[in-house]
Parts: structure tokens; sequence; C-alpha cells
């Protein structure tokens, strides 16, 4: 099944504050997060500059236009968390009425934008940022998020093909309900061990962080670029493996930038010689400060990609695209 082209995947978890509520304040990330809505245009439109297909995997939450629709979507069955600081539905009450009031919280307008555009795929991060492999939560419990997201997306005239998991916690078992509900494709983990997700406790330690982020600067885990013949597929759902997470600019850092870029530049190239795919992924509010510096770099990365797009005929598509090319050559 060896293509004659390589692909580049960009993915963006869309969470605003319901992907970082147990472990940031809104005081203390508030001007990442109210950049957001800078940032999502000003990245579409970039990307429709170099022909360049992306794929916002979004919390269900936030596409409610007001509280009143947001209770109408909950679902009866909740997540039992072990650790109730996880559940985002004690924030409920707390949250403004709608997107005026509460921007933290509600996207409606940036869904509808992203949609009308009609170059870029929407995908799911679950309903509720759903943890799937936290202690106490139930199989029943992510069914019924999978089928308030997938209820409330259709509401807006979206299908949902692709799955994000939030913190990319993977949880096999599950895979068979996402296929059950129409999802087709999931992003995965790297292969090295330290993006393994299955031990939240052991991902967070020390040593984990510090290697991932040597990481991107140095090569450690290789280019983890794949193979379309190598990518796994589980019940129908296909797994598309992340490549890099696109750190945002460091202005601690800002002297290592060059390596930074490089080392993902190295990667789009080995994918594009050797007609393999490159998945890159990152999250908007990561953009919300420094914002030049890191559309600079972007910008460079995309560059990068028209090149070998003109020499080697590399495509960028999304998620589900690539996934329904895996299953038609099946």
């Amino acid at each position: 099944m060896k293509t004659r082209n390589g692909y580049l995947l960009i993915s963006l978890d869309f969470e605003l504050f319901w992907g970082l509520f147990d472990v940031k304040t809104t005081s203390n990330y508030e001007k990442n997060l109210l950049n957001v809505r800078k940032v999502i245009p000003r990245l579409i439109a970039l990307a429709d500059q170099y022909q360049i297909t992306l794929t916002f995997a979004t919390v269900g939450f936030l596409f409610a236009k007001n509280k009143t629709e947001l209770l109408a979507a909950i679902p009866t069955e909740k997540p039992t968390y072990l650790n109730t600081r996880f559940s985002p539905y004690n924030l409920i009450e707390s949250i403004g009425n709608n997107e005026n009031d509460d921007p933290f919280h509600y996207a409606e307008s940036l869904i509808e934008f992203i949609r009308n555009n009609g170059n870029h795929e929407i995908a799911s991060h679950t309903f509720s940022h759903f943890y799937v492999n936290e202690e106490g939560q139930k199989p029943e419990q992510f069914e019924a998020d999978i089928k308030a997201a997938i209820s409330i997306a259709k509401q807006k005239n979206i299908t949902l093909k692709s799955m994000v998991f939030p913190r990319n916690q993977i949880n096999e078992a599950y895979l068979k309900i996402c296929a059950k509900h129409g999802i087709i494709c999931y992003r995965g983990t790297e292969k090295h061990w330290m993006f393994n997700t299955h031990d939240t406790k052991k991902l967070d330690n020390t040593p984990h962080k510090a290697f991932r982020l040597l990481d991107a600067y140095c090569n450690i885990s290789g280019y983890n670029t794949n193979q379309l013949s190598d990518l796994k597929s589980c019940h129908n759902i296909v797994n598309i493996p992340s490549s890099k997470f696109f750190r945002p600019y460091n202005d601690t850092l800002k002297i290592l930038e060059p390596m930074r870029i490089s080392r993902i530049k190295k990667g789009l190239t080995q994918a594009a010689k050797n007609h393999e795919i490159y998945h890159l992924w990152w999250h908007p509010h990561n953009f919300g400060a420094h914002m030049d510096e890191n559309f600079k770099n972007l910008e460079s990365i995309f560059k990068h990609y028209r090149d070998l797009n003109k020499s080697h005929h590399f495509e960028s598509v999304s998620m589900a695209e690539l996934a329904e090319l895996y299953l038609a050559k099946k």
C-alpha cells in the first residue's frame, strides 16, 4: 500500500478553558485564552494561503450557543472520576450565559467560522474533555459523552468523523464505542516511552517532561513518521499517530528556536522523501502569547511544506481524509 506521495496532517486540540480547568485558572492564562479569537482566523488564513488542511478537534461544550443550550445537551451519565477535580461539570454553574459574557467556555462563532470556511475538518475532542484513563470513569459514561458530542455537532450541521482523546489518553476498550457512533480515526501517540499516556501519573513526572522538552529540540525519539500501510485499524477505526507536538515560542529558550523548527522541517522532509505521514499538533491557545513569533515559525514550516509539495507531491489532508484513503485501500 505504498503511496506515490507523503502526507502532512495538522490536528488542533480546540478546547479553551475546558481543557485547562484542572491545571490552570482563567486569570493566569487569560491572554492565551482570549487571543484564541484572533489565532483561529489568522491560522485559517495562513493555512488557506499555503493550501494546508487543518483538523480542529473540538470539545463539545464549545458548540453551545448559551448555557441553556449547554445544559440541554448534557448527558444523564457523567464521568465519576475518583479525583473530582477532573470533572468539568463542577464548573457549569459558575460559567457565564453565552460567548459574549464568557469567552473562556463558549466558541459557537469560531466553530461556525471554521465550518463556513469549508476547507478544514471539525472533529471531536469528546463532549466534556473526557479522560478515558483516569480512575472511576466507566465505558457507559464515555459512550454517553460521545453521543452528546455527536448530537450537538449535528445541530450545527457538522458530522464528526475523527477523534482526538484529551491529554492523548487512549483506552483501546473505548475504540469500539467510537466506531459504533461513526468515528473512523483517532490521533495516536508516538511509540517512544516518554509519550506513553496509559500511566497518567508517570506521564507528568519530571523526567518524562524533561525528555519531551529536550526532544522538541534534539532528535531523541526519531521523526515518528509512518507509512500509510503501517497504520493500524481496530474495529475499523484508524490510529493516525502523532509525529510531533508543535511547542509554542519560548522567550527564555529563543536562542534554540532554529533547532526546534529545523527538527520539524527535517521530519517533513523525511516524510516527503519516503512517502510517509507527518502528523503535527498543538492547541490554538498555545499561540495566544507571542503570537507573531509563533506565526512566523509556523509560516516557515508552511513554506517548507510548499517546497516539498512541489518537489515530492507532499500533500496536506485532514484526519478523516487520510483515514478514508487508508480504509479504501485496505
